[in-house]
């Protein structure tokens, strides 16, 4: 078995003297993992960062079995981004949620390549930019796994217009008026999930970080016996901080 991808570094870890277990998030082969032999010695190492997109091919005897990885470096990011203290925490979130969230080997390639762009972004550290792009990335995940959100109309009235929360059950979205003394119950929709071009206002990256992090929770995390990655809680912290 061989296959040949482009893949994000999400982690690695030392085995025996010289080899490493990577965790990749491919574009076509999905969260994927396999040994790098020699992996972390000093020309290799570096190479083998989480955040780095790398060009992978992956070999083994059996589609079953771990495999082997060659990797070589496409774009290195990793180091520009532990400079920043933001841009670390998104970074980590990103790993985090990806690692756990993601089955095994099932490709999603919308996933990998949102995540492509919201790394770049990171790369500029301005947090207005890239902190509104994750929460994007994490709706596209959630509906990528098949738990997509639903802003297209009301789920009470049917009314596409003046949609400013979302149900905690069902996860479409509700108009302000039918909203009414339940508001309070239900997630804030920032207006940056409904138009692309809208900038987000004070507390509303905060909004969407609470309302993808609930639905990952919930349906993604909680049914496979899983919490929410620490790193991803950090990230809320940070945000709530700049907020």
């Amino acid at each position: 078995m061989e296959w040949h991808d482009d893949a994000i570094v999400l982690s690695s870890k030392p085995l025996g003297e010289s080899g490493t277990i990577l965790e990749l998030l491919t574009r076509d082969h999905g969260r994927h993992a396999g040994l790098v032999r020699g992996g972390a010695t000093r020309r290799i190492k570096p190479t083998l960062q989480p955040g780095n997109t790398v060009h992978v091919g992956w070999r083994a005897r059996l589609e079953e079995h771990l495999g082997s990885f060659t990797c070589e470096l496409a774009r290195a990011r990793a180091g520009e981004l532990m400079d920043s203290r933001e841009a670390l925490a998104g970074l980590n979130a990103f790993t985090a949620v990806t690692s756990a969230a993601m089955p095994e080997r099932e490709a999603h390639a919308p996933v990998f390549l949102g995540g492509e762009i919201l790394l770049e972004a990171m790369m500029t550290d301005d947090t207005a930019h890239w902190l509104p792009l994750y929460v994007r990335w994490e709706s596209g995940l959630l509906e990528a796994l098949g738990f997509g959100l639903d802003f297209s109309e009301c789920a009470a009235t049917g009314a596409k217009s003046d949609l400013t929360y979302v149900s905690p059950k069902s996860g479409r979205a509700v108009s302000r008026d039918a909203a009414g003394i339940y508001a309070n119950r239900l997630f804030k929709l920032p207006a940056f999930l409904l138009d692309v071009s809208a900038e987000p206002v004070d507390g509303e990256v905060a909004a969407g970080l609470a309302l993808t992090g609930h639905f990952l929770r919930e349906r993604v995390l909680k049914p496979h016996g899983k919490q929410m990655p620490a790193a991803r809680l950090r990230l809320e912290a940070i945000t709530g901080e700049s907020e």
